[in-house]
């Protein structure tokens, strides 16, 4: 891509999710959502392909359809109180058909089908992008109508999520995939809490972006895409396939690790509301995901892939892909729990 056209895609991309993120307007937030599906688009382009052009085409149509769905509850709302301010969604038809706008820009369930096809699709370095920023501009209009949402909607997409995030990975072998199925599950987790503590849907976005990065960092630096090639990565740089696995292992939510402080502290304030089948039900299926984490950890560390010299190590060469963020990511990827007490005052 010409560096010109990168900055200014990118400039738009973060502006527009500025946008969207200070808005108390409805017109400025719905402007902010297109100004930042046009920006993403040249960016999820960038290796031009079929594979990308269809990803690309499969997103704008998405997230076109959320456009006009948002826009339809903004002129109910509009209509029915005379007023533009986000906070004031006082109409149920328009609070339902906003909800459900912004669960198809998520890609929470059952408006999912989108989110893995897309980031099989474009590069790794996209796919950080789609996972973990275009995620805060929908929840930040999700967090300052919490008070107003269909709780009965919000609560079944969200567990539906989880189920379905935790049920599509199991037999996947591709790695963005796998992220993807992952995202969708995390959502889930992130948009339950919603209704009775916006600062644990905070706390979790918070750890999840961190945990994306690392993923998402480790697999670029190593240039992996599927399980087959993630397993390979023993002979080359074992010090990186063991950090992949701690990272993986927090994704999976096991303790001490990072990863453990939303589940614990969502799953205690779910119980505090006197809601117990929920994180009965959000603790089981959590299980799927960390079977398919634990299945690539398994491939990934625990075996040694067949080497056909008689070396267990390759040769090593200079690393070309330089990750600057990446030590400061895995150290908080998987030592935060500790700090938890801190993460909960300052949010």
């Amino acid at each position: 891509m010409n560096p010109f056209i990168s900055i200014i895609t990118f400039t738009t991309l973060i502006l527009s999710t500025t946008i969207v993120v200070i808005s108390s307007h409805w017109l400025f937030a719905w402007v902010g959502f297109e100004m930042n599906m046009m920006a993403i688009i040249p960016i999820m382009m960038k290796n031009f392909n079929p594979r990308t052009t269809e990803a690309s085409t499969k997103y704008f149509l998405t997230q076109a359809t959320a456009s006009a769905l948002l826009m339809m509850a903004i002129m109910i709302n509009l209509s029915h109180s005379g007023q533009w301010t986000i906070t004031k969604l006082f109409n149920p038809t328009a609070s339902m058909l906003v909800t459900i706008a912004l669960a198809i820009k998520l890609g929470l369930s059952p408006f999912h089908f989108w989110v893995p096809e897309v980031t099989q699709g474009i590069p790794l370095s996209t796919g950080l992008v789609l996972l973990t920023w275009q995620k805060i501009a929908p929840l930040s209009i999700l967090y300052q109508i919490s008070p107003s949402i269909n709780m009965n909607l919000m609560l079944t997409m969200s567990l539906l999520s989880i189920l379905i995030g935790g049920w599509g990975g199991l037999n996947q072998t591709q790695l963005r995939k796998i992220m993807a199925y992952s995202s969708i599950a995390h959502m889930g987790w992130m948009t339950t809490i919603l209704p009775y503590n916006t600062t644990m849907t905070l706390l979790n976005l918070l750890i999840y972006v961190t945990m994306t990065f690392t993923m998402f960092t480790l697999f670029i630096q190593n240039s992996t895409t599927t399980t087959l090639s993630l397993s390979q990565t023993w002979n080359k740089t074992p010090i990186t396939t063991t950090l992949t696995m701690l990272t993986l292992l927090s994704m999976g939510g096991l303790p001490p690790l990072s990863g453990f402080i939303p589940k614990w502290m969502i799953i205690q304030e779910l119980t505090k509301n006197e809601a117990l089948i929920m994180p009965t039900f959000m603790a089981t299926t959590a299980l799927l995901n960390l079977y398919f984490y634990m299945r690539l950890t398994y491939s990934t560390a625990l075996t040694l892939f067949p080497s056909t010299n008689n070396m267990k190590m390759k040769w090593q060469f200079y690393p070309t892909k330089r990750m600057t963020l990446l030590p400061t990511a895995i150290v908080m990827s998987t030592m935060l729990l500790p700090l938890t007490p801190m993460l909960s005052t300052l949010l």
